[in-house]
């Protein structure tokens, strides 16, 4: 099978594709772009699976308004609304362009990512030995991309896409945050996914609502031994459907670090809706949850 994200590595070849790919019909494409990934046919007439009812959406349930919820600057003003500032992580700055950036008036560590995409994300532990150059290169790449365009995920179409520094959280010295992706239908958190080792070795593990594990998983091992319940588990659960509430799916990321927790993002189309998950029954399962008629 073609591996589909290896394809899109290259600034340049991606840039390509996007542009010669976005003329295709977005059913087309769509299908396509499962086959490609899954190896499996995409059922848009009558879909049942988690993932063609994702894809089905993008076709025929299209909100361009959720696009403050994907924005990374625009989504604070809604989280602050919802459950209060002290939930976001505290933003250093906004930029159109990398070349606009001060980082005199940047602390010695901070994190620099943009607002429209997912990965682009750099972690500078000490700005004396940054490499402007490469971070240029990274930034400048990733603004020339419009996301919509290799998902055809309507949320990321009209966002204004912008660079952003937020305060280095402390456990990011020793390693990755972990991820806390809670998986929310209309309104109630169903399933959280712990991914573990983002930058060397991603680990996926699935649990309950009760934290006990699913025998389910995507494209990612899992993890060796166990993995600990977050303290504030309670508390992320709430939050979770709290900021899910109205939407027929959505994934609400958290993070757990500094005895605090902290919102990451909204994903409304999980790994873009081309990752199946496994035994065939959880993509099911999760399918079933999903109200189309609604």
């Amino acid at each position: 099978m073609i591996d589909y994200r290896n394809i899109i590595k290259n600034r340049e070849v991606r840039l390509k594709l996007i542009k010669c790919l976005r003329f295709i019909p977005t059913k087309l494409y769509l299908k396509m772009v499962y086959r490609i990934k899954t190896g499996k046919k995409l059922n848009l007439k009558n879909p049942t699976g988690f993932n063609e009812k994702l894809n089905w959406l993008k076709v025929n349930d299209i909100h361009f308004e959720y696009s403050k919820y994907v924005d990374k600057v625009l989504v604070r003003d809604f989280i602050k609304e919802k459950i209060g500032e002290d939930y976001l992580i505290p933003l250093l700055g906004v930029w159109d362009k990398f070349d606009d950036i001060d980082f005199d008036n940047l602390p010695e560590k901070f994190v620099l990512k943009c607002n429209h995409d997912s990965g682009s994300v750099k972690i500078i532990t000490d700005k004396k030995s940054m490499n402007i150059k490469k971070l240029r290169k990274f930034f400048n790449g990733r603004l020339n991309i419009n996301s919509y365009w290799l998902g055809r995920e309507f949320p990321y179409k009209e966002v204004k896409r912008k660079i952003i520094a937020q305060e280095f959280l402390s456990q990011e010295e020793h390693g990755d945050l972990t991820d806390y992706k809670f998986f929310c239908f209309n309104g109630e958190p169903y399933m959280v996914e712990v991914l573990n080792d983002k930058s060397t070795d991603m680990k996926s593990d699935l649990f309950d609502m009760n934290f006990e594990r699913i025998d389910a998983r995507d494209i990612y091992k899992h993890t060796d031994g166990a993995v600990s319940r977050p303290v504030h588990f309670e508390q992320m659960k709430e939050i979770a459907k709290t900021l899910s509430e109205g939407f027929k799916f959505v994934r609400i990321d958290l993070f757990e670090t500094n005895n605090k927790v902290y919102y990451a993002e909204h994903t409304f189309f999980n790994n873009g809706g081309f990752w199946l998950f496994e035994p065939d029954e959880w993509e099911q399962k999760l399918g079933e949850l999903i109200n189309l008629d609604v």
